[in-house]
């Protein structure tokens, strides 16, 4: 440039301090609701009921989780639902992501009858909350036989049809070329699947690993009404019947307390991910 104005300095420059100020100002108001939740798990009961409100904790405690984890009402231990949890979030996000990105590349590179029929009926499915299949779905988990099953905890979640239209666009955007001289060097689909999609469609695979964790680490439905055994049910079950127990004064605390535990997780995997959710909304595939 002639003015020799740097338009996009690498380091820090004064003139960006125009940018900084309203970006901070917008991060720390977003971040208020994180705070709360926070603060209001450590809070003693005195302070949680105190007039006015108060946002910050003045004297922060545990008690509330030591009556969260005392709270224990089937006699089962709470590890037992939280290790279901992690098993059956897992395998949700492990089997939904491969599914999802085998379906994705199928869709997107191969040809066959009935392609555009399956991708329409996809889109459609995005339609619908999952409320509005309950019923079907009942259906199916109980004609196969896993009602009362971990299985049916897990089987469920595997389709999510946005996470399949979000790497389907991502594959469409893999050059053919680039699969083709694969093939001409003698790559099978699954060397070209795993080596070449793959590595090119990360961003859009952590999207989906997201959406199938909140899914799963978040889905209470499948317990309440898929599962009896108090065994074979979540956490997220277990707090959320907590929740329903202990709707009083004293149970406001430990109702906080669950509310932090339960987002705690899903807070950690977008803070270790966001930046390829970024990528996958900017749709920036292939650079």
């Amino acid at each position: 440039m002639a003015l020799g104005i740097n338009f996009n300095p690498k380091r820090f420059h004064k003139s960006q301090i125009k940018f900084f100020i309203p970006l901070i100002i917008v991060c720390i108001f977003m971040g208020l609701p994180i705070v709360y939740i926070f603060s209001t798990a450590l809070k003693p009961t005195d302070e949680l009921f105190v007039f006015p409100p108060r946002f910050f904790v003045q004297n922060p405690t545990i008690v509330n989780f030591k009556k969260l984890f005392s709270v224990t009402g089937t006699g089962i231990p709470i590890t037992t639902f939280l290790i279901n949890s992690i098993i059956t979030t897992f395998l949700v996000v492990f089997c939904s992501v491969l599914f999802s990105a085998m379906a994705g590349y199928i869709l997107s590179k191969k040809h066959f009858k009935g392609k555009n029929t399956l991708f329409e009926i996809n889109k459609t499915a995005l339609m619908f909350v999952p409320i509005t299949v309950m019923i079907p779905r009942f259906l199916v988990i109980s004609n196969i036989g896993i009602v009362d099953t971990r299985f049916a905890h897990v089987l469920p979640l595997l389709a999510i049809p946005v996470g399949l239209f979000l790497i389907k666009q991502f594959v469409d955007q893999v050059p053919n070329e680039l699969i083709e001289a694969a093939q001409i060097d003698g790559a099978g689909d699954f060397y070209i699947f795993l080596k070449i999609v793959i590595p090119l469609i990360k961003p859009a695979l952590a999207t989906v690993a997201i959406l199938a964790f909140q899914s799963a680490w978040n889905n209470t439905e499948t317990s309440m009404l898929f599962v009896s055994t108090e065994t074979k049910q979540t956490f997220a079950f277990y707090m959320s019947s907590i929740l329903n127990v202990s709707n009083t004064v004293a149970g406001t605390g430990i109702s906080a307390a669950a509310t932090l535990i339960m987002f705690l997780p899903n807070l950690t995997i977008f803070i270790f991910l966001q930046n390829k959710v970024m990528s996958t909304m900017a749709h920036s595939g292939i650079k």
